[in-house]
């Protein structure tokens, strides 16, 4: 029998380190890790955003560990790792840190992409970005 794939994760106002991330799943097994960066970029539909801030409901870290733990069920999977930033974040800024590891390169990409688009789908975090002309938006309120 093989051992449940490792999972780690937060939601925190620190820094996110991708090379932490891809440590943390880390397997003598595994033939691919696939990582993923956020990255707060300098526009959104054609309009120029200054900065952001994300607001996460106190449910938020419970519900990344859950999304973490359903990748992490999948048997090609060794280990999953994921985090989302709150808080003002500036362009450029690392805003959500996705690894995963697997034995082949192929099912490491296509676990990474269920994490990514499971964790932007479920978890309860908010956005608020600033735009160039002093115009603010919320994104993925419910």
């Amino acid at each position: 029998m093989t051992a449940p794939a490792a999972t780690y994760g937060r939601v925190t106002d620190a820094p996110l380190d991708l090379a932490a991330h891809e440590a943390a799943v880390a397997d003598r097994r595994a033939g691919a890790v696939v990582s993923f960066q956020g990255v707060v970029r300098d526009h959104d539909h054609g309009r120029p955003v200054t900065s952001l801030e994300y607001e996460g409901h106190p449910t938020a870290e419970r519900i990344l560990h859950e999304v973490a733990a359903e990748i992490a069920a999948d048997p090609d999977v060794y280990a999953v790792a994921v985090s989302h930033r709150v808080g003002p974040l500036a362009i450029g800024d690392v805003a959500l840190v996705a690894a995963v590891s697997t034995a082949h390169r192929a099912a490491a990409f296509a676990a990474c992409a269920r994490l990514v688009d499971e964790v932007k789908a479920r978890l309860p975090i908010w956005k608020r970005q600033v735009f160039a002309d002093g115009t603010e938006e919320w994104v993925n309120c419910p």
